[in-house]
């Protein structure tokens, strides 16, 4: 197939539908089913103190699937796991109840000193020799013996678990990392570790691997070599044998419990292309409640998308009950555990209720109930995210696009698609589950606050009318992927899923 001719081919039929067939007037009639009113009466509940914060397993977690079940019931859709709404799995809470490090004679503090990143579980104390190996290039490798010690990383940015692997693979025991530069980063982290020291890492259960890896800053390491940090960079860079090797002492003890939880989905069969499937998603977990008891609502995070998932069902619902079934299924899904590592979505695209390749697109929204930095001073703030359009299929984007030039007329900001940016967005939320089996994804999002992820994300701070816009948005963006012709062509040119 000739991209650029078939991507012009659609340019021309979307342009050519909009001069001859206008508005689809049966689509408006349903997007104004999206309400400012139920929007709020939804979000009100979801995001309530009722729910505690809609932590992953906990209690306010299953009333906001109950609540979520009980709604798709009352307006007719499909429970699609064997006749019911949840898929059910299971999940184990890792907690490493006792971490020691000792450099020497010196005993070093969890989350002060340093952050316990890895695995393991021993019985008694371990010894082992810590060498400095800097930043683990090759040379260094073939020249420095690191076979069962732990060694002394410095990692600058993103790479600190590539290089552990790599030193694990040449036979070390374990790493001591350095991920950032100066205490006051480091500081922030071990706090945030700090605050949640009595809770298990939520995942799914694998074994067990005897890997020591400790986080420490770049002062820290300086102190644990007993070398000044600039010459720890110097030998980081030409010659790491120059450092002097330590004596640790290392013990971890592991707890593990098991944690029940469940996706909510619900299910509305197409017509002609019942087989082919879009999938409109969001997480409607959040982040508990605080060391300090404060409940984080996550009224926007991501209470607003999924209030916007329950909307567009309805209207959906809606148009279907009164003759105008979409062409294709549609799948809403509600994900559990996005904010411990998009479990959710990861469990259903490796558990899928309708095979993947039958899946052609996923539309996932994640928090888009506010204004984001970026807009907060702008002139015109009838904008939203779009992330991935065009990074498996050059075809969706230009859907995307002619919808919103039809309907809505926001603005459309593509700077998270940017091949370096910082933040990584493209792979921080469910849609990425989706995107790595090859299934064209756009992600909505309105940006970052400053209630993000605080107890101060609550409902009383949603735009609940730009909200209402940017539903009708994706409704109309996913009432044509679910009705034209032919499914967005995966063409390759833009594809990238390395995470």
């Amino acid at each position: 197939m000739n991209i650029k001719s078939s991507v012009l081919g659609l340019i021309i039929n979307l342009f050519l539908s909009i001069c001859v067939y206008g508005q689809d007037e049966v689509a408006i009639k349903y997007a104004s089913m999206i309400t400012v009113q139920d929007l709020e009466r939804h979000l009100n509940y979801l995001a309530s103190d009722e729910l505690e914060g809609r932590d992953t397993g906990e209690k306010g977690q299953k009333l906001a699937a109950a609540y979520l079940r009980d709604f798709y019931s009352e307006i007719g859709l499909e429970g699609p796991v064997n006749g019911g709404y949840f898929q059910q799995f299971e999940l184990v809470s890792t907690l490493w109840t006792e971490v020691e490090l000792s450099i020497g004679k010196k005993k070093l503090i969890e989350n002060e000193d340093f952050i316990f990143m890895g695995d393991g579980d021993m019985k008694k104390r371990e010894k082992a020799e810590l060498v400095f190996l800097g930043l683990v290039s090759d040379e260094h490798l073939e020249n420095i013996d690191i076979k069962d010690k732990l060694v002394g990383i410095w990692a600058i940015g993103n790479r600190s678990g590539a290089l552990v692997d790599k030193v694990m693979e040449a036979g070390a025991l374990g790493a001591v990392v350095v991920t950032m530069e100066g205490q006051a980063n480091f500081d922030r982290m071990a706090n945030r570790f700090k605050a949640l020291s009595g809770r298990g890492r939520l995942g799914f259960e694998k074994p067990t691997t005897q890997r020591p890896v400790f986080m420490v800053s770049s002062e820290k390491m300086g102190e644990i070599f007993d070398t000044p940090v600039e010459e720890l960079k110097e030998a980081a860079k030409n010659d790491p044998s120059v450092i002097p090797s330590q004596n640790i002492t290392y013990k971890i003890d592991k707890h593990i419990e098991r944690v029940e939880t469940e996706n909510v989905l619900a299910f509305l069969e197409g017509t002609d292309k019942k087989e082919e499937v879009l999938v409109i998603s969001s997480h409607y977990d959040h982040v508990g409640i605080n060391s300090q008891g404060e409940i984080n609502n996550g009224a926007d995070d991501d209470g607003s998308g999924t209030v916007t998932v329950m909307e567009i069902a309805e209207a959906f619902a809606q148009a279907a009950e009164d003759g105008h079934r979409p062409r294709r299924s549609i799948l809403f899904l509600n994900v559990t555990g996005e904010e411990k590592g998009l479990l959710g979505s990861e469990y259903y695209a490796d558990n899928p209720i309708f095979p993947l390749e039958n899946t052609v697109n996923n539309l996932n929204i994640d928090m888009v109930g506010r204004i984001g930095y970026e807009y907060e001073d702008a002139e015109n703030q009838d904008y939203i995210y779009v992330i991935g359009s065009e990074m498996l299929s050059s075809h969706l984007k230009i859907i995307s696009e002619y919808n919103n030039i039809t309907y809505t007329n926001l603005i459309l900001d593509y700077t998270y698609d940017a091949e370096d940016d910082p933040n990584r967005f493209y792979y921080r939320s469910d849609h990425y589950n989706f995107a790595k089996h090859n299934i064209p994804v756009i992600f909505y999002f309105n940006g970052v606050h400053d209630d993000y992820h605080q107890p101060t994300d609550t409902v009383d701070k949603i735009e609940f009318e730009l909200m209402q816009k940017r539903a009708k948005l994706i409704f109309h963006t996913a009432w044509d992927l679910a009705n034209r012709e032919e499914r967005t062509p995966v063409d390759g040119e833009n594809t990238r899923l390395e995470r």
